[in-house]
């Protein structure tokens, strides 16, 4: 979001659709978030079909006009899915390719060559946050559990020696670094810089991943030791390929909009002068729609045809990636609406007045607004949603480092404690072939470990920047 947009959104703010008082705004967005709680996990209702009825509900029990409060949510909407929607979908596209082509594979197979013994938890956590970085957490379960279960039953080590290192570098990627959902999401509602947000997130993520991986793996193991379950080796996605795109070009792709982003966000920290030629290069191809882009278009080559994909297989693969991610689409977009709606009421005007008394940092207030919503819906997009549309305009007078600290600690709050009401609980139970027990005490602690040292390292980063 542009610093235009936050100056809108703080004008309107000022003139709210409802002349409800602070009391009635509170209950409000108490009752807003309980809709939305209860039809996510009493009805089961589709996270998109709940932020929508919670949007309305939300406008209602704060007195607005119906007609305003369903131009709020469509508008909200509207500019959220402009924002991050063709970015989503890049980063979709470019993950198809990387699994299909056996990219994927080929950086998973080249890292195991090289490691073993004790070096396999690292190798495991190397892998899994590079593939993490341009997939969805879904697909990268998806993808990585075969080879997380072929390593354990191989070198005969313990399934959670290898599987929670795996795990924890999938969940970091989805959580704290853009372009996921999620961080998108946060640094449209918040206004935060994604060059810088990224920087800063790889400077949390990697001790954060570090201590939930490869450190915190070894307790789990000791606590839930099983072997790999036979029945869930399926074939791996580059079986039935007759070549693979070599190593060095798939890591190069894979990094390439990282280096793009992170490149604008150092030129625009040295240079800080937006008429310098340099600068003016670096903001177009560092900005995220070029780079995720150019990474796609090279993908198209590095990955694809060095695949050997004819020019017809290339756009089914490109078709079918863009299908699964309609459901995440709607959820953002629907997450927008209600953040709009929040705004609109005046609830950011209400938080701005209260938080002139609070004691409470506004990172740790953000964190633990998102592990609440977090803990009651079970779902880290809809806490992360939900938690920057509340805390958006305390952002209005924070620096550029401290706003993407800002997104992180939301980031890092949507991870925390996941269990039965997440849709990732049930997906890393079935593959393991754990027990309920077993996957809180393995799959849920790795969870809350990268929420809270994702907080403490946001805190301390926040003394020196």
């Amino acid at each position: 979001m542009t610093s235009l947009s936050v100056e809108m959104l703080a004008a309107d703010a000022v003139e709210p659709i409802t002349s409800a008082g602070n009391a009635q705004l509170g209950i409000a967005v108490l009752a807003g978030i309980a809709v939305i709680v209860l039809l996510i996990t009493k009805f089961k209702l589709h996270a998109f079909l709940a932020l929508t009825i919670g949007s309305l509900a939300l406008g209602a029990f704060a007195g607005a006009p119906l007609d305003k409060a369903i131009t709020s949510f469509t508008a909200g909407l509207g500019s959220t899915v402009a924002g991050v929607g063709v970015l989503i979908a890049l980063g979709a596209i470019l993950g198809k390719l990387l699994a299909d082509s056996g990219g994927a594979d080929q950086i998973v197979d080249t890292i195991l060559a090289k490691a073993s013994g004790r070096a396999m938890p690292w190798a495991m956590v190397l892998i899994a946050s590079i593939i993490g970085l341009p997939l969805f957490f879904e697909v990268g379960i998806v993808l990585l559990i075969p080879v997380v279960l072929m390593v354990a039953k191989r070198g005969n080590y313990s399934l959670m020696r290898i599987g929670i290192p795996a795990l924890a570098g999938l969940s970091v990627m989805h959580g704290l670094i853009p372009p996921h959902p999620g961080p998108l999401v946060a640094i449209d509602a918040i206004g935060a810089n994604l060059g810088v947000t990224l920087a800063l997130g790889l400077v949390v993520a990697i001790p954060t991943v570090i201590i939930a991986g490869p450190v915190f793996s070894k307790y789990a193991a000791r606590w839930v030791d099983i072997p790999a379950p036979e029945k869930m080796i399926p074939q791996r996605a580059s079986d039935d390929l007759e070549k693979r795109p070599s190593f060095g070009a798939t890591v190069a792709t894979v990094l390439l909009p990282v280096v793009l982003m992170m490149a604008k966000a150092l030129v625009d920290i040295v240079v800080d002068n937006p008429e310098n030629g340099v600068q003016r290069v670096t903001d177009v191809i560092g900005s995220p729609l070029i780079a995720l882009l150019a990474a796609v278009i090279v993908g198209l080559f590095t990955l694809g045809r060095a695949a050997g994909f004819t020019k017809d297989r290339l756009s089914t693969t490109v078709e079918k990636s863009l299908a699964p991610i309609a459901g995440v689409l709607l959820i953002v977009g629907a997450g927008g609406g209600f953040k709009q709606t929040l705004i609109d009421i005046g609830v950011g005007q209400m938080i701005l007045e209260f938080s002139e008394n609070w004691a409470i940092p506004t990172l740790l207030l953000a964190w633990l607004i998102a592990v609440a919503i977090r803990l009651a819906t079970g779902s880290a997009t809809v806490a992360t949603i939900s938690a920057a549309g509340l805390v958006a305009p305390l952002a209005a007078d924070m620096s550029t480092s401290h706003a993407a600290l800002l997104v992180l600690a939301i980031g890092a709050g949507s991870l925390f404690f996941s269990h039965v009401n997440d849709a990732g609980f049930w997906l890393v139970k079935e593959y393991f072939g754990m027990s309920v027990g077993q996957t809180i005490k393995t799959w849920s602690v790795m969870e809350t470990i990268i929420s809270v040292v994702g907080i403490v390292f946001v805190l301390l980063l926040s003394l020196v920047l």
